[in-house]
């Protein structure tokens, strides 16, 4: 029985993709990058590790805890007192635990949760936005998801959203726990510290429309509630946003149908949203 209010009509992007495939490409600069070194444990390759940090990323090694044990030395490289698991697939058991810290200079595979935070208003659909605090080491003052964090050892994927939930939105745990799991998005990135190869596992947790977040543990500054069409301009023509939550967003127009296969190179879009190893 119809509820009496109207369904507003879908908004559709009715420009080009170029750039939504430029965030794309900024995410996979390392995508074919050769010269690269390999770390194997047990016949198994964990990492890629650029030559000109061969010597960071031995120092890093000193980082990594083995099953049973903790090695005595830390890096100076920015420590967070978390371990990432390591292996070659997410439902392997791990070889190893690494500090997130030196993930990145091992180029080790490492696994995140985004949460896409969004509301049903009489307008549409519109997506929660937060922007970093000016204090964050990385990516200060550039807009962010809802709430989003690695994958730690130890927490199942939706412990660890209800977690980020928490902290940096004060979301309650009974409405971060109704958040819909919706696939994974994937890339290889060539930054500074060395090869960035992330699989996010991405969720769609739909807000009361009088449900207002707000920031909790100082990592975000504010919230703010966006319609698809100024995301969308946000993402296609500016460099705003976080540079990994471009994927995470791209894929979630994608499935509201904001993005559709009669845009040219849709599926060139949506092939690129998984061009790391995602497994």
């Amino acid at each position: 029985m119809s509820s009496g209010r109207l369904s507003p009509a879908r908004a559709v992007w009715q420009g080009n993709l170029d750039g939504f495939l430029e965030r794309i490409r900024e995410n996979n600069s390392a995508d074919g990058k050769t010269g690269l070194g390999t770390l194997s444990v047990r016949d198994k390759c964990i990492g890629l590790v650029k030559p000109e940090y061969e010597l960071k990323s031995a120092v890093c090694w000193s980082a990594i805890w083995c099953h049973g044990g903790a090695a005595p030395a830390r890096s100076h490289q920015g420590w967070r007192n978390e371990l990432y698991p390591v292996s070659e697939s997410f439902h392997e058991g791990p070889l190893l635990l690494v500090e997130r810290a030196a993930a990145t200079y091992l180029g080790i595979k490492a696994y995140g949760v985004h949460i896409n935070g969004w509301s049903r208003t009489q307008q549409g659909i519109e997506l929660w936005v937060a922007r970093r605090s000016l204090t964050k080491e990385k990516w200060p003052g550039k807009l962010d998801h809802l709430a989003a964090g690695g994958q730690p050892h130890g927490l199942s994927c939706m412990e660890n959203v209800v977690k980020e939930c928490g902290e940096e939105a004060s979301i309650p745990p009974e409405l971060a726990q109704t958040a819909i799991p919706t696939g994974a998005v994937s890339y290889t990135a060539d930054q500074p510290e060395g090869c960035k190869r992330d699989v996010l596992f991405v969720y769609d947790l739909e807000l009361p429309e009088d449900f207002q977040p707000s920031p909790r543990d100082g990592e975000v500054e504010s919230f703010q509630r966006l319609p698809l069409q100024q995301v969308g301009e946000l993402i296609s023509s500016t460099q705003d946003f976080k540079i990994n939550c471009n994927l995470v967003i791209i894929d979630f127009l994608v499935r509201h149908g904001f993005i559709t296969p009669e845009h040219t190179r849709y599926l060139e879009l949506v092939s690129g949203l998984r061009q790391g190893d995602c497994s």
